[in-house]
């Protein structure tokens, strides 16, 4: 199955010792971005993601278009530019809670795809798209073509899946962010939103209240993610319930964790899974990722998957 993705990949640099950014001295380098991480993880279960983005001509745009061609990601979609650099992020080395982040992303090559670049765009042979709310943050013409593309997709009765990703840093206020992402939530067949992102974009504090506010918007089924307890998953056509969380012995770095977790949603669905076996599917990509340092080398193969689903946990590396 395709699924495509649009968004923006970037260079990451992650620190190699604990503490503030600005003291670390030694940096990993490897390739970041939400929808990246949703396309390797769904290439690694035998999907067909396709990527839309926008790169610079450079060394990290070079990077990125070799880490998506070793994950057999599909470059059809993807154009290149001299015009401006690829976006690149710092990450900070944490023993506990979330690592520190810092973008350098403003006025990169991403940021200044528009709506005439969706138009141009072969959408023949996609069976879903998945959207989150990171890149239409990142500029006026990356909403616009992201609606610009719901619009088209929409057209086609090709199902969206759409992950809220909350970056308030990237919007210029809160009342923009839930407006905008609310729309987009409009476009969606299933939606995933956090319990914390729920309360925010919803007011409603219960993950029923918030499942039960994106069905009286339109969407047929909704999954709210409930961390270390699991998620909760309900269908407007009847059916709903909790999905248990996966232990893990030990979690090294939680970035991530919410890209895995669609990939199981989305790799179950388009397999014909019902909606509670995408949830659970969901949990189990999720912890299996936030087992790893970086964003994506920890996506699980079939295999690795089926195993931990047996197990009911993630076992210390």
């Amino acid at each position: 199955m395709k699924v495509l993705l649009i968004g923006e990949s970037m260079g990451l640099f992650m620190a190699e010792e604990p503490g503030p950014l600005y003291k670390a001295h030694r940096f990993i380098s490897s390739i970041a971005g939400a929808e990246y991480n949703v396309a390797v993880g769904l290439s690694r279960l035998g999907h067909t993601p396709v990527y839309c983005t926008r790169l610079g001509e450079d060394p990290i745009g070079r990077q990125i278009l070799d880490g998506m061609a070793e994950n057999h990601i599909d470059t059809g979609l993807v154009s290149r530019t001299n015009e401006q650099p690829t976006g690149l992020m710092l990450k900070g080395s944490t023993q506990e809670g979330d690592p520190e982040i810092a973008y350098y992303r403003q006025g990169s090559a991403a940021s200044k795809m528009a709506p005439r670049d969706v138009d141009r765009l072969d959408l023949s042979g996609i069976d879903w798209l998945h959207v989150t709310g990171i890149f239409p943050a990142v500029s006026d013409s990356a909403m616009s073509a992201t609606v610009r593309l719901l619009d088209r997709v929409s057209a086609l009765g090709i199902p969206v899946s759409f992950d809220p990703n909350l970056r308030p840093q990237l919007w210029p206020d809160e009342r923009t962010m839930v407006s905008a992402l609310n729309r987009l939530a409009g476009y969606a067949q299933v939606v995933l939103p956090g319990i914390g992102e729920g309360k925010l974009l919803t007011g409603h504090g219960h993950e029923r209240d918030i499942a039960a506010y994106y069905h009286s918007r339109g969407a047929p089924s909704v999954i709210v993610k409930l961390g270390g307890d699991g998620a909760y998953y309900s269908a407007n056509s009847g059916g709903s319930g909790y999905a248990s969380g996966i232990e893990v012995e030990r979690i090294v770095d939680t970035v991530g964790a919410g890209d895995g977790f669609a990939v199981g949603v989305i790799s179950a669905l388009i397999e014909g899974l019902p909606l509670s076996e995408a949830a659970r599917r969901g949990n189990a990509i999720g912890a299996i990722q936030i087992s790893h340092k970086s964003d994506n080398e920890g996506l699980p193969t079939r295999e690795e998957l089926r195993a931990v689903l047996a197990a009911g946990k993630v076992c210390a590396r």
